[in-house]
Parts: structure tokens; C-alpha cells; sequence
């Protein structure tokens, strides 16, 4: 006897939303018709080699402090303390190099392994100290500005006559494929927190903990550590940038940190407009900051003043703030829509002065 075949679905086949690629490519085609535009209007200067390579290379820093700050959005989370973690950092690493005679080796490894404890620590202050991420990591970020001026005295760090070590200069100022080393950093760190935010259970974690942690709670997924685990993951991602900022900047400055503050948080909050809307995600953070870097490059080319860089910069903040707020209502509104069970039909009238039919 065999199997009556079940019937065929008539479940209405889902097609993207109108304006879903307007929404998820908006960013790229406007990078392009940055570039466009400047190019027109710079023929001689904006279009060319160097140009590139300087904004791969001079925004390669801001892309990876970007995609710090990704992580524990995707959690609902902020980490204030990256700008304050980037500029300990850098200092440290010269210090160890400079100062203390480490090899250069071994201080990234130890400063990178610093921002990882320093991670797991404001993620255990925020969890379990119940202190909203706001204010702690303000709190743990001023003070790491505390250190960082206690460590240098407030002073400059100067290699001397000899110079820093070829092979730490080189993590910077080499070429791969006739590009930056740096943009490929950046690009291996995209991919790789892509492939775990998208691809792995891991990543599925964090955002729920970030879109609805009480639910979470109940399906038994650990918030705290997972969100430890995101701030965790910032950090060690800030110590890597702060090795690379003090192989670019060869001088100890204890307050260069906080000029990559706002930046970052401007990549990742426009970015959760752009490939995936409406949330966090590592591609739109580098789409972002692609957009931020063609932007500032041109206006710095048209010789524009130099208060203009804060200016944009705060401007897009409030854009890709006011952007990212309307991508997540619209992400949640077209999934209440779907979920929501159809409407039964409607009863036949009640004849007048009675009752309903009935079924029979």
C-alpha cells in the first residue's frame, strides 16, 4: 500500500520586501557615487593610486576599532572604554618595545592579551555588577585614561637614535599585492566575525541576547556570558588596534585614543543600516566606514576646514542613529506581520431578531 502523497503548500512563497535592496546596498551605491562625484570634481587628485592606498591605509585603524564596537552592539551593549583601550594600548606596547627592552613579538602578544582581560573585566562589571554598559565602561574607561597617564607621565614616549625594530614597523607600513598590510587586516577581521555572527550557533546567540535577552533567559541561553564573551571579544579586538596604531604612529601619545572614539561608534551604528538592516553586522560596518573614509578624504581634498572632520562625523552619528532606529522598527514590524495567524472568517449574519447560522 503505498503513502498517500501529501498536498502541495499553499503557504504564499515570501519575496523580498519593496525597498529591502535599497535598504541592505544604499551605502555601497552612495560609496560609489562619492567617489564618483569627487572624482569629477578632483580629476587630478582624488582619482588616483595614492589616494587609495591613503585611505586604505589611514582608515584601516577606525575600520578595526569599528568593528569592536560591533560586537557588543550585537548584544545591546556599548563599550565607551574602546577609545580610552586603544590609546592605553598603543602606549603600552611602546613602553614594553622602548622602555623595558621586551621583543617586539612578545609585547603585542602581551598587550593583546591585556585588552582581552580588560574586555572580560567590563563585561563582568556590566553583568554582574548590573551597572548599565553606559556608565561602566565610561567608568573602567577613564580609568585606563588614569593609567595610561601614569604610565607615561603625561609625556610623549620617543624611541631613540636607533629606532624601533624593522619587524614591528613593518606590521604597519608593508605592502601585500601592492595594497596596505592594513586593509587586509581589516578584511580578515570582517570575515571573520561575518562567518561567527552569521554562520555559527554562536553568533545566533548574540543576537538574541541583544534583540530580546527574557527570552533568551527562558530558551536557556546564558546572557551573561554570552554578552562577557562579546565584551571579551572588543577588547582583544582593541589590543590588536592598538598594536597596529603604535607601529603607525611610532610615538607613545597618551591621549591619541579618543580621536577614534566617535568615528568607530559612527561605523558601527551606520553600518546596522547597510546588507543587514536593522541589526549590527561586521560587512555593513566596513561599508560604513568605506563610506566615512571616501567622504572625509574628498572634503579634506576640496580643503575644507578642519573642523568640518567633527562636524561629519557628528552629523552621520545622529543620521546613522536616527537610521539604525527605523531599520530595526521596520525589521520588527514586517516579522509581526508574518508571524501573526490570518484572520478567521467572518460569521455569516444574524437574521434579524436571531442568532447566527450554525454549522450543521
Amino acid at each position: 500500500m503505498t503513502a498517500r502523497p501529501s498536498p502541495p503548500s499553499t503557504r504564499p512563497r515570501r519575496l523580498p520586501r519593496p525597498g529591502h535592496h535599497i535598504g541592505a546596498y544604499g551605502l555601497l551605491a552612495l560609496t560609489a557615487l562619492l567617489y564618483l562625484t569627487f572624482s569629477l570634481a578632483l580629476p587630478s587628485t582624488f582619482p588616483t593610486l595614492n589616494t587609495l592606498d591613503s585611505i586604505l591605509s589611514n582608515q584601516s585603524i577606525p575600520a578595526v576599532l569599528a568593528l569592536a564596537a560591533t560586537v557588543p552592539i550585537v548584544t545591546g551593549a556599548f563599550d565607551l572604554s574602546i577609545g580610552y583601550a586603544l590609546g592605553l594600548a598603543h602606549v603600552m606596547v611602546l613602553q614594553l618595545i622602548v622602555h623595558e627592552d621586551w621583543p617586539w613579538p612578545l609585547a603585542c602578544l602581551t598587550v593583546i592579551a591585556g585588552g582581552l582581560v580588560v574586555g572580560v573585566l567590563n563585561g563582568v562589571i556590566v553583568e554582574f555588577g548590573r551597572i548599565d554598559s553606559f556608565i561602566a565602561t565610561l567608568g573602567t574607561g577613564s580609568m585606563m585614561y588614569a593609567v595610561t597617564g601614569w604610565v607615561t607621565d603625561g609625556s610623549r614616549i620617543v624611541p631613540g637614535p636607533q629606532g624601533l625594530p624593522p619587524g614591528f614597523t613593518d606590521l604597519y607600513d608593508s605592502t601585500f599585492l601592492g595594497l596596505p598590510v592594513p586593509a587586509f587586516y581589516v578584511l580578515a577581521l570582517a570575515g571573520l566575525l561575518w562567518v561567527v555572527l552569521e554562520r555559527l550557533p554562536l553568533g545566533r546567540y548574540l543576537y538574541v541576547v541583544g534583540s530580546n535577552p527574557r527570552a533568551a533567559d527562558l530558551v536557556g541561553v546564558p546572557t551573561r556570558t554570552y554578552t562577557v564573551c562579546a565584551f571579551a571579544a572588543s577588547g582583544l579586538i582593541v589590543g590588536f588596534a592598538g598594536v597596529l596604531l603604535a607601529a603607525q604612529q611610532q610615538i607613545g601619545n597618551p591621549s591619541v585614543g579618543l580621536d577614534y572614539l566617535l568615528p568607530a561608534f559612527v561605523g558601527a551604528l551606520l553600518g546596522s543600516t547597510a546588507i543587514k538592516p536593522g541589526r549590527p553586522n561586521a560587512l555593513g560596518t566596513v561599508v560604513a566606514v568605506a563610506v566615512l573614509a571616501v567622504g572625509l578624504t574628498g572634503i579634506a581634498q576640496l580643503g575644507a576646514e578642519f573642523w568640518t572632520v567633527p562636524l561629519f562625523h557628528g552629523a552621520t552619528l545622529l543620521i546613522a542613529v536616527g537610521l539604525a532606529g527605523y531599520a530595526a522598527r521596520r525589521r520588527l514590524r514586517g516579522g509581526a506581520a508574518r508571524d501573526s495567524p490570518a484572520a478567521p472568517p467572518p460569521s455569516s449574519p444574524a437574521p434579524e431578531g436571531g442568532t447566527p447560522d450554525t454549522p450543521p
